[in-house]
């Protein structure tokens, strides 16, 4: 890979993943609207460009070839459609960044033959029309059925980080600080996490990697919910108010497990940290403040 376009790379994990090919010596590009600035000075090329806009796209990429193009901002099939016909010929391979969320929570691992796109049925119409996990698997039906170029959709559960704007591991964190109670369906039900910079590191992989299709990406490990609140309560020395009756909803609050099994990156060479090596210092830092 020697060039990449990065759609969205000015925050959290997209930040970071411009950062990851940076360093391993790719001439990246970055896509955005241009409202957010970002600290790359004159290390990127830069393309204005509304992403949910097929004829901005089309503009912004006329005669330009790139070996891979990052997509982190497609949540629907329109948007994935508009790719599909706007890149043909320019470029080598597609990484698009999909989501756990294709599969529902059935208390098992799921491995990626659980959500088939090239078999799912697909409807049009702009991502505001769906839910998040019917506009993803929308997507991924769309890049693997229409697209005439390579694609790898990377599966990829809640990313946690200090800089997480989202804010949903720090929900938990300030809830218990402040003593304010929260809904919590089931305490045993558990999840896999990924690391903000292991999303951005497995992402740059993918662009190259010996794989192809849907692929799953989180760190090793499951955890438990009322294991997570301890990590927090241990550290603050409080306890969780869970409570059926609270007006607000923890972000985690899924009915059962919801994991993913990730055999099929690890076959074709790539090697997950460890989740509980890192989670209980991110959890510590985010209760001081960092």
């Amino acid at each position: 890979m020697k060039n990449a376009l990065v759609l969205g790379g000015t925050r959290f994990f997209g930040k970071r993943l411009v950062q990851v090919l940076l360093e391993r010596g790719v001439n990246v590009t970055v896509a955005t609207r241009g409202q957010t600035q970002d600290d790359f000075g004159d290390r990127v090329q830069r393309l204005q460009i509304d992403r949910f806009d097929r004829k901005s796209m089309a503009t912004a990429v006329e005669g330009k070839y790139f070996d891979v193009v990052y997509d982190q901002i497609c949540y629907g099939p329109t948007d994935a459609q508009n790719a599909a016909d706007v890149f043909v010929n320019k470029v080598g391979r597609y990484v698009f960044t999909s989501t756990l969320s294709v599969y529902d929570a059935t208390g098992q691992a799921l491995g990626e033959a659980e959500f088939k796109p090239t078999t799912y049925p697909i409807k049009y119409g702009p991502h505001t029309d769906f839910t998040y996990q019917e506009g993803k698997r929308l997507a991924e039906a769309v890049f693997f059925q229409k697209a005439d170029f390579p694609v790898v959709a990377v599966r990829i559960p809640i990313v946690l980080g200090l800089d997480d704007y989202t804010r949903r591991l720090h929900f938990h964190v300030e809830h218990v600080r402040d003593e304010v109670p929260f809904v919590m369906p089931n305490l045993d039900a558990q999840m896999n996490f990924i690391h903000a910079q292991e999303a951005a590191e497995f992402l740059a992989w993918a662009g190259s990697a010996p794989i192809k299709g849907p692929v799953n990406a989180c760190a090793n490990g499951q955890i438990a919910m009322r294991d997570l609140l301890a990590l927090i309560e241990e550290k603050l020395g409080q306890k969780a108010i869970v409570s059926a009756e609270a007006d607000d909803a923890s972000p985690y609050g899924v009915p059962t497990t919801w994991a993913m099994k990730t055999q099929k990156a690890q076959e074709a060479g790539y090697s997950f940290t460890n989740l509980h090596d890192w989670l209980p210092q991110l959890v510590r830092d985010i209760a001081d403040g960092k």
